[in-house]
This record gives C-alpha cells, structure tokens and sequence, in this order.
C-alpha cells in the first residue's frame, strides 16, 4: 500500500503530483523555452512565441489530459463549436497559444554528446517517474509481468479509416510493466525501442526469448530478495529465467506455451499431450529442485512452470456454469492475479491521452502520463481523502484537469 498518509483534504493535484512534483514541471518550462529559442535562430523567428511560464505548462497538461476522459480524436476539438468541444476550459488558453506550446514542448531540449539511448529526450523524466512510484507506494507480494493495453479508443478503431489506423499501427516501441497484482498500481515501466534492424532491434528479436528475457530482467532489477513471486505470460516463462530468478529470490509461476515460451531444458513427454482421453482437472508434474511443470487438463492442455507454490497443494478454479474444477494451488494463483490484471486493463485503459503525436519520444511521454495517473487514482482511492469525496476515474481525471487549469470550481463532477 501507500508508503505515506495523505490528508483527508488532498485534491487530486496533490496525487498526481507524487509522480510529477513541480520541480519536473519547471523544467519542461525551461527546456521548451531552451528548445524555442534554438529552433528560432535555426529557421528563424517566430513573432508570436512569447515563453512558457509554469502556470501554462500546467494548463498544457490540463488540456491533454481531459482527452483521456472525453476521447475526442483530437485535442484541438476543445476548442471547436463541435460535439468535443468544451467551452468552460476553452476559456483559460487560445488555441494559437496551445498549438505554439505543442509545437515547441520538450523534456529534454538537446542531446548532450554522452548520450546514445534513443529516450534520451525523457529518459530522466521516466527515472523521475520511477522514483516517485518507488517511493510512494510497497508492492504486494505478487506482481505480473506484461504489456498493458494502451491502444486506441476501439470506437474509434472502429470508424477510422484505413489508412489513419495503419499510421496508427507503426508503433516504434513496445511498452511493458510490472505491476501489483491486487491493487493493479503499475511499480515499474520498461521501453524497449525499435531501433533498427541490427541484432538488438526489436525486429530481430520480436517474439523470442532473447527480447522477453531482457524485458523480465530490466523490470525486476530492483526486486532482487524481496521474495516477490512474479506471475509471467507465455512469451517470457522460461526455464533458464526463473533458474535465474530464483538465486536472486525472485520466485516465479508462468503459463508455459509451446509455441511461444522457450522450452529449453524441460522433458519432452510434458510437452506433448497424451493419446489417452483426460478428464477436467486432471493433472501431471514433474519436478527438478524447487522447479514443478504442471500440465493441467481443462478443456485443452494448460503447462505452468513454477518453483513459488508446492505442486501437491490443492486449489479450485469455480466456473459459473460446471462449478469447482480441481487443479493445483499454482494453477488457482496464477489464474486469480491474471483475472485482476486484466480487470485493471478494462477499467484503466481506457482513460488513457487519446492523443497520439507522430514522434516516439512524445508517444512515450503521453502513455507514462497516463500511467502515472492511474497509479495516482489507485493511491487517491486506499486514502482518507476518498471516503471524504468518492471520486470515479473519470471524476478524479476531470478534477486534476481544473486543478492544472486552476479552475476555483471544487464541486465533484457528475
């Protein structure tokens, strides 16, 4: 849970702003300004750029941010006479302010000559970020390791034309996370680019062992003997891995896929399915160490490989419509936190910045917004402060807007 105690007459700025203090905000005043200034004598001057101050920075966020609540396609549609716009907060910038800001708006002005990371215009405002989750909040013992959704809206998947949703579809990066699987707060974040098609390029390892290995280890470097037990998908379970892990005192439970998990070093008979009909429920294990595989019948063949739960204790999966199906304890498990994760998915994803900018960096730096207000509403939600006012998502987001606009209005949104 939370690592401090928030009053009871914390607003939703004071949340948001465990993640993103002003401290970070200043210094996207000062590198917008820096990069402004530098574009202008490059290509020449601009009459109508006048330097951001702290207050409009904030209102810049504002805007965005109400993208995530109202999903309009644009966020320039607020200022529009159409379905999206939004006249009450319209008011407090002009579009040609907005749109100059936008134009210029930068973490990082310019690439110093040690840098050769390709996030080198936000990697120290995801350090930042990293920082503040690390120390606003202390996981549980179970946490998950996967992507997250952070697509568009399916609506408007749905009416785009084809050629914005392949536009759409060249995402240059793949964003995973770990996550805390009985609050769904996100602990830690890792973006791995697509920079080329040399050895390290997401290209040639897309889908094999080497790319998930990587990603699993950059996420749990600093869960090293905390005795977490991580719950993987099917791309990152491996044997070699959790070997790994486990001298660390990392414990693991991962669904096993023969087509997609690397199945170096496990027996060969637990990889194929028996000739003879089986019943739901039944089972087979076979154990190296603390290792089990467990292949489990349900329907279809299910293989977990896991060395945190012992194979001979018993649990229930309970279907709505056959009832209680036996399986073992690490079956039950991972089926519960995968559940959760995926109910944060459909609640959460979906108040994620529609805005979707043609630079990497910039995609980057929305969806780690986003994330970063997700954990602050799970944090809102375990504090005093919500027994006080019970915001939604959706009332939280609309309240951090007028805050970063500084709208006096403090009525909770219905």
């Amino acid at each position: 849970g939370p690592t401090r105690k928030m009053p009871l007459t914390a607003s939703a700025m004071d949340f948001f702003q465990l993640f993103v203090p002003d401290n970070v905000l200043k210094n996207m005043v000062v590198q917008t300004n820096m990069y402004a200034k530098k574009y202008q004598e490059r290509f020449g001057s601009d009459d109508a750029w006048i330097d951001v101050t702290l207050t409009e920075m904030k209102a810049f966020l504002g805007y965005m941010i109400s993208t995530s609540i109202h999903h309009c396609e644009s966020v320039l549609s607020i200022w529009s006479s159409g379905f999206y716009s939004n006249k009450s907060i319209a008011l407090i910038m002009t579009q040609s302010r907005f749109e100059k800001i936008l134009k210029y708006f930068h973490v990082v002005a310019f690439r110093s000559s040690q840098t050769t990371h390709g996030l080198y215009k936000i990697q120290p405002f995801l350090d930042s970020l990293q920082n503040g989750f690390d120390s606003a909040f202390r996981p549980s013992q179970a946490q998950v390791l996967h992507e997250p959704l952070i697509d568009e809206d399916p609506v408007f998947i749905a009416t785009c034309t084809e050629r914005e949703l392949r536009k759409r579809k060249k995402r240059k990066f793949s964003l995973w996370v770990r996550q805390c699987s009985s609050t769904g707060f996100i602990c830690q974040i890792y973006v791995h680019l697509k920079e080329g098609s040399g050895a390290d390029g997401l290209d040639a390892l897309k889908n094999k062992p080497q790319l998930h290995s990587m990603v699993a280890k950059s996420l749990c470097q600093n869960a090293s003997g905390k005795n977490y037990i991580i719950f993987t998908g099917p791309s990152i379970t491996s044997l070699n891995l959790f070997e790994e892990f486990e001298k660390q005192g990392i414990y693991c439970c991962g669904l096993l896929s023969t087509r997609k998990s690397d199945c170096t070093g496990l027996p060969p008979s637990m990889l194929n399915n028996p000739e003879t009909p089986q019943s739901r429920g039944q089972y087979r294990i076979r154990m190296k160490g603390n290792m089990s595989l467990i292949c489990w019948y349900n329907k279809g063949h299910f293989r977990f490989l896991t060395n945190a739960y012992s194979p001979v204790q018993q649990g229930v999966i309970i279907k709505r419509k056959s009832g209680e199906i036996p399986c073992p304890l690490a079956v039950e498990a991972f089926a519960a936190h995968l559940s959760y994760i995926c109910k944060y998915d459909d609640k959460y994803s979906k108040y994620f910045i529609s805005h979707k900018p043609n630079k990497t960096w910039q995609q980057v730096f929305w969806f780690a917004i986003s994330i970063a207000i997700n954990n602050a509403y799970i944090l809102y939600k375990m504090s005093e402060a919500y027994h006080v006012t019970r915001y939604s998502r959706a009332q939280f987001g609309e309240r951090l807007v007028k805050e970063l606009l500084g709208l006096e209005d403090t009525s909770p949104a219905h």
